[in-house]
This record gives structure tokens, sequence and C-alpha cells, in this order.
């Protein structure tokens, strides 16, 4: 399979702040911060475009890598479908910015998985040939989307924003690709859906529903020892298994139901909140800078999305 050569991730000027939700919503605002485990984290201000973001982190990647726009043969934004615009491509939008000409453009749309069904899709044998290269860029409205005046929206006002690009080479990268293991459980498809609201997309529930924490668990369980057996390792192998930060009582619950010690994982709630198909990135991005990799370290990451699908992503780091 192919692999990671860079990535980047750039976050919005603007911050969501609880004391805002809970004037808007009535929520008290123990039961907000209980969701989002923090005071504030970014959102996208009025006048900023997700599709910008994504192409800031494009620029650093493709600067960092001294890639030639050239190579990039294909260029995919990944998220849930709310492209800043109806009927619009911001992969196109994003390439001709970077000066790539040539590509083949298009989206992929899997919600917080997107990105690393993206990924999957172009890391495969054949995908990319030594020497080419794929752009894909992550990148949601999240927190746009969300009505902090519904307080049956509450769940859902620990969405944040940001975006990532993430350079993948036809050869191991600097983090191989070695498997993907990726399933949806269509009983869940209608439980969250996109509301027109005047000019903005809100996302509403459907009434309360019991058993999707039981579901995530059993999916995400069900994927690592599906991969654990393709990889032919032991779950002592894995060096860090990282969360999206969708639920952090979910993200413990997994941990423990998996008998994975909290210190194989990245905690960031103190400090963001749901940052989309952003959140294993942004967690593989600090341990990195932490000097917490070795080579050879295997690193699962473990994404999740409306709809619902789930999804587990290992990688081999090469240093």
């Amino acid at each position: 399979m192919g692999g990671i050569v860079d990535f980047d991730v750039c976050f919005p000027s603007a911050r969501a702040d609880v004391h805002a939700m809970h004037a808007a919503s009535g929520v008290a605002l123990a039961d907000i911060v209980r969701i989002t485990h923090c005071e504030s984290f970014p959102v996208l201000a009025d006048d900023e475009q997700a599709w910008e973001l994504a192409l800031t982190a494009a620029r650093t990647v493709i600067r960092r890598t001294g890639v030639a726009p050239s190579a990039v043969r294909q260029v995919v934004y990944a998220g849930s479908g709310e492209w800043d615009r109806p009927f619009w491509s911001p992969a196109a939008k994003v390439a001709h910015g970077l000066g790539i000409e040539d590509a083949h453009c298009f989206e992929v749309a899997n919600f917080c998985n997107a990105g690393m069904t993206a990924i999957r899709l172009l890391s495969g044998p054949g995908a990319l040939a030594e020497g080419e290269y794929a752009l894909v860029l992550v990148g949601d409205r999240l927190s746009r989307m969300v009505d902090h005046g519904d307080p049956d929206s509450k769940a859902l006002f620990n969405f944040g924003d940001a975006a990532a690009a993430v350079l993948l080479a036809g050869g191991a990268g600097r983090f191989r690709v070695l498997h993907s293991a990726m399933r949806t459980d269509g009983g869940w498809a209608d439980y969250y859906h996109g509301e027109l609201t005047g000019d903005r997309v809100r996302i509403r529930r459907a009434a309360h529903r019991r058993g999707l924490a039981d579901t995530y668990v059993r999916q995400f369980t069900g994927l690592v020892h599906e991969t654990l057996a393709a990889l032919e390792v032991e779950q002592d192998d894995i060096a860090h298994f990282l969360i999206n930060h969708g639920d952090r009582d979910m993200h413990e619950r997994l941990l423990r139901t998996l008998g994975i010690p909290a210190e194989r994982s990245v905690f960031n709630y103190h400090r963001l909140a749901h940052m989309g198909g952003a959140d294993t990135l942004i967690a593989l991005g600090d341990l990195e800078r932490a000097g917490r990799l070795r080579p050879g370290d295997l690193i699962m990451l473990a994404t999740s999305a409306m709809g619902f699908s789930w999804g587990i992503t290992t990688l081999e780091y090469q240093g």
C-alpha cells in the first residue's frame, strides 16, 4: 500500500464559548461542559471558509516537502458534503490555488470518517505509481451546522472546525498505510439528518434511541480484531491507538474494553473539542512533535461518522 509523506492541520480564527451556548440554549453550563470538556475551542468565523483552511494546510505540506504540483495526480476533498457552497468542487478550487492543473479532483463524503476513507481509496495497490502523489484534504463546517439555540442538539455542542492536508505517495512515505478496515450500520442512517433553516444547514437528531454507544464499542472492537488478524500481530504490538474526539466517555470506554492503556492514546479534550475528521491527525502530529514515535511503531486510527460508519486505519511509522 501507499504511505503518508507529510500532513498538516490548520485551525480557524474564531472560538466557540460555552457561556454563549448556555445563553442561547438554556442548557445548564455544567451540562454543556460535560460534553465539551473545555470552555472554548476553535470554530470558523463568519467570514471563513473550510476550503480556505484546507488550502493553507496544503500549501504548508507542499512547501515543506518540495513536491512539484505537477507530480500530484489526484486531489480529494473529504468531509460531510457541506462544501461551503452547493453544487461545487472544493477539491478543484484548492488544486487550482496550489497550481495543480492536471490532477483528477473529486470529493468523498463519509462525514468524520471521510478523510480515512479517501486515504483507503488512494493508498491501495495500483492507486499511485512510484513518483506519483495524491493530496487528501479534510475539511468541514461542523460548528456552523449545529443549532446552539436548540437544547436537543446539546450532544453536538462540542463540534468545532479544523482542516487538514495529507500528502500520499506511491511508496512507504513517513507513515506506511498497512491496513484499512471499515464498515457501516445503515440501521442508524436516519438518526441524524440535515435540515435547511434559512440559508444554513442544521443538524437534527431523530427521537432518542438507545444502543448507539454499544454499537460504537461493538463495531470498533470487531474492526480492531479484524485488523490484528489481517496483519498477524497482537494487540500489544499496537504502540498508539488514536480515536476521534466525538465523545470522551466513548473514548475511555473503548480503551477499557480493548484493554489498551490510556497512555497509548492521546487526549486533547482540555484544549480542543471534536475537530471533525482532523482529530486523529492532530493527535498523530502531537505524538511526533513530542518525540513519542519510534521507527516501526504501529499506530491505529479509530474514526467514526454519522450514517453510521466506523474505520480502523493502521499505519507504520518509518521515521
